[in-house]
């Protein structure tokens, strides 16, 4: 039965919104470093065969180290005012603290003593992000299982669940750090974690999570959203809610506000006044289609304008925006725009195709996300944020250098070494030393071919992968790390 409408107060909205606070450490664009960005000479490609490996420690967030020999993509080369490949130069960078500081040629000369390790000529990028993922549900790390069955959709999936989280309890911080390497191994230093709270467990599975989050927390940054999975109403977990905020979550979650809660307008409202209440985000799962799902998206536009949260907003999946017709998806992409709404998405495949292109046309932020990681809900994540955006760039037909180039934003959060007409904008001294070192020339390549991780950094520390220690004339001494 749908629930009398309940109106909320603009003047509690505006009175109590704030800013969002949260863990979030995002890569800077700051610095004056300009990069010369000629081609890559064979001279530098050459390895130096004076180079010998040398035992030193890990680096780490309190390291001066250099990282040498490191490929940086540093314009477009054109054919026909078309872009037809990339270029790339070798340097050298050093790193103090977790940030770089120099940015040099490899044939300039640097401090004697201080450690060095060799990228051997990988590409750097930028890290990824995992802008939606379940680090408190999952089978990783246990024996294989299948998703369930459903008959009667989400709903099986809830009394599935009321079994299902008491006995996967005692294990949870295990498998939520086994996941959390999963995904740094792929190159995601940044993640975006929904977690269950809901009657069954309470806020055991956020106190599991955040041990985890603890414990690689000189690894990765992240963001916990409370997710009300049986539903915001239907489950009465306002409290709850409530509860978690206090534990410093980061964003408010919601579900299906029709299809699940039965009251759109109630649940809406609740949501948003609990996120500013506490000064939080939100990031709504909304998976409802056509009319019924746009009918929540125009309503929580209104709301986050009312609300001042302007910026602060997610609605993950959105699927219904796949059933827009032409001009009506200009209109709904600039609304979300305007109002900072971000769209995140695992790039489903499926008969309606969502409109990614169209939402980064119009300036909307699209994140990516791996969403289930073989758990009952699916079997098919991988943890890869950037086979993601291989996915996306098969589905939209982005083929062609620039295309797989720009495709590489939707797993970095918009960064891009290369800025829309070429210009080397990353990485600056002033960033923070996070990266991923790839064995590819270039960000279309790495796209397309998906290629192994060797090494990740996260703010100068060795998150993932290996390096090698190296120093000039230290012979018969070596370690990967």
């Amino acid at each position: 039965m749908i629930q009398e409408n309940i109106s909320l107060s603009r003047r509690k909205f505006l009175g109590n919104v704030g800013k969002i606070g949260g863990a979030s450490a995002i890569l800077g664009v700051t610095g004056t470093m300009e990069l010369l960005a000629p081609e890559m000479t064979s001279a530098e490609a050459a390895p130096n065969k004076d180079d010998h490996t040398h035992k030193i420690e890990k680096p780490n967030k309190n390291s001066s180290y250099m990282l040498l020999n490191v490929r940086l993509e540093s314009g477009f080369k054109y054919e026909n005012g078309e872009v037809a490949a990339t270029e790339s130069v070798l340097r050298n960078i050093r790193v103090d603290k977790g940030r770089i500081t120099k940015i040099l040629d490899t044939n300039s000369p640097f401090e004697k003593d201080i450690a060095c390790y060799d990228a051997k000529s990988m590409l750097l990028l930028p890290s990824f992000r995992d802008m939606h993922i379940h680090l408190d549900k999952t089978y990783y790390g246990g024996p294989w299982k299948a998703a369930a069955t459903r008959k009667n959709g989400i709903f099986d999936m809830i009394a599935l669940e009321q079994k299902l989280l008491p006995e996967l309890l005692p294990t949870v911080q295990e498998r939520a750090e086994k996941l959390i390497e999963l995904i740094l191994s792929y190159g995601s230093t940044y993640v975006r974690s929904h977690c269950n709270i809901d009657p069954v467990v309470g806020l055991k599975n956020l106190e599991k999570l955040k041990l985890a989050l603890a414990n690689y927390s000189d690894k990765i940054s992240h963001e916990i959203v409370a997710f009300p999975q049986h539903g915001l109403l239907r489950s009465n977990v306002e409290g709850l809610l409530r509860d978690a905020m206090k534990l410093g979550v980061t964003h408010v979650g919601g579900l299906d506000p029709t299809l699940v809660d039965g009251d759109m307008e109630k649940s809406l409202h609740t949501m948003v006044q609990i996120a500013v209440d506490y000064k939080a985000g939100i990031d709504i799962h909304l998976h409802e289609g056509g009319e019924t799902g746009l009918k929540a998206i125009r309503r929580l536009a209104d709301l986050t304008e009312e609300a001042g949260l302007h910026g602060k907003v997610t609605i993950s999946h959105a699927f219904s925006l796949a059933s827009l017709a032409a001009g009506e998806d200009v209109a709904m992409a600039d609304r979300l725009a305007s109002l900072g709404i971000s769209i995140a998405s695992s790039v489903p495949i499926g008969k309606s195709v969502m409109p990614i292109p169209l939402l980064h046309e119009r300036k909307v932020n699209v994140m990516l996300g791996n969403d289930s990681i073989t758990d009952h809900w699916d079997p098919f994540g991988i943890g890869d944020t950037l086979q993601k955006a291989h996915l996306a760039a098969q589905i939209y037909g982005w083929k062609n250098e620039y295309n797989l180039s720009r495709a590489l934003s939707l797993a970095t959060g918009g960064i891009t070494p290369l800025d829309e007409s070429g210009k080397q904008v990353w990485p600056r001294v002033g960033n923070d030393a996070t990266g991923v070192l790839l064995p590819a020339s270039c960000s279309a390549e790495v796209v397309a071919r998906l290629p192994i991780r060797a090494a990740v950094l996260y703010k100068g520390t060795l998150s993932s992968g290996t390096l090698d220690n190296v120093k000039t004339k230290v012979p018969n001494a070596s370690r990967n790390i």
